[in-house]
């Protein structure tokens, strides 16, 4: 599970670039119940966000940021970020491991530092180094980020990319009619509880959405998959696979809001 702790190598941010702020804002708003607070300087932490952004908050408690999409030939895109204690010592593991830095480590006030990557596949993330602010407030609740997700050609390469760069720890599973495996990713030194994403292999034509290139997406909890998908057609979004049900985990949709960025929703299985 993710949680707020924000330890070293587990998602801590997650922020959002599109080309229309308001009417995005308005899409989370209807599906996860979002509010929506602009910011004067921009909410975005990486340079392809600037301008008019801000953050979102459930129930009064931040989970993200969204900004206005200005990196040109930019896809919308959740980027997540993942705590580190050195912003610098990050970016030097990214590139020992064959990584590139999109946005070399900066300051951002002093709010913490930043730095954004591609895996040598071309997976986009980012990292925080936090100073007065860790992250976001609220995880693993509905309407909150509850699971990470990497979306690659090489799962293999993946594991051992991210391995060094963070220390994670990889445990395979199969997944259902012999679809493969579904690599599931802990922060370092943490028990299995404390899992916080997975890895799936998929051909390049399964990744029609970047023309092949891996890519992150959050998972958002919800109490009722099947009315946030309702919210997501009915404001703008549109839905690629689900809702359906998967053992042990949950129900679940993958969506696309109105910029085309992807993102899961689920509503947890009982346990």
């Amino acid at each position: 599970m993710i949680t707020t702790d924000l330890t070293p190598g587990s998602p801590c941010w997650l922020d959002l670039g599109v080309p229309d702020v308001p009417a995005t804002a308005a899409f989370y708003a209807a599906v996860l119940g979002w509010e929506y607070e602009p910011m004067g300087d921009g909410g975005g932490e990486g340079e392809e966000m600037a301008g008019e952004g801000g953050v979102f908050r459930k129930d009064g408690k931040i989970v993200g940021g969204l900004g206005e999409l200005t990196e040109k030939g930019a896809r919308p895109a959740w980027m997540i970020y993942y705590a580190v204690t050195d912003a610098d010592a990050a970016t030097q593991a990214v590139e020992r491991a064959g990584g590139t830095v999109r946005v070399a480590p900066k300051d951002l006030g002093d709010w913490g530092r930043m730095a954004q990557y591609s895996d040598p596949l071309g997976g986009q993330f980012a990292v925080w180094q936090p100073g007065s602010n860790e992250g976001f407030e609220l995880a693993d609740e509905p309407g909150s980020l509850s699971w990470t997700e990497l979306y690659t050609t090489d799962a293999a390469a993946a594991k051992e990319f991210y391995g060094g760069v963070f220390g994670w720890q990889f445990g395979d599973m199969p997944l259902p009619g012999e679809a493969g495996t579904y690599s599931l990713v802990t922060p370092s030194g943490l028990p299995e509880e404390r899992m916080q994403g997975g890895v799936m292999e998929l051909p390049a034509e399964g990744l029609a959405l970047t023309a092949g290139r891996p890519y992150w997406h959050p998972v958002f909890a919800v109490t009722d998959c099947d009315a946030a998908v309702a919210a997501v057609t009915g404001s703008g979004g549109s839905v690629q696979m689900g809702p359906q049900d998967m053992e042990g985990v949950g129900r679940l949709a993958v969506c696309l809001d109105p910029s085309n960025a992807d993102f899961v929703l689920l509503a947890p299985a009982e346990s």
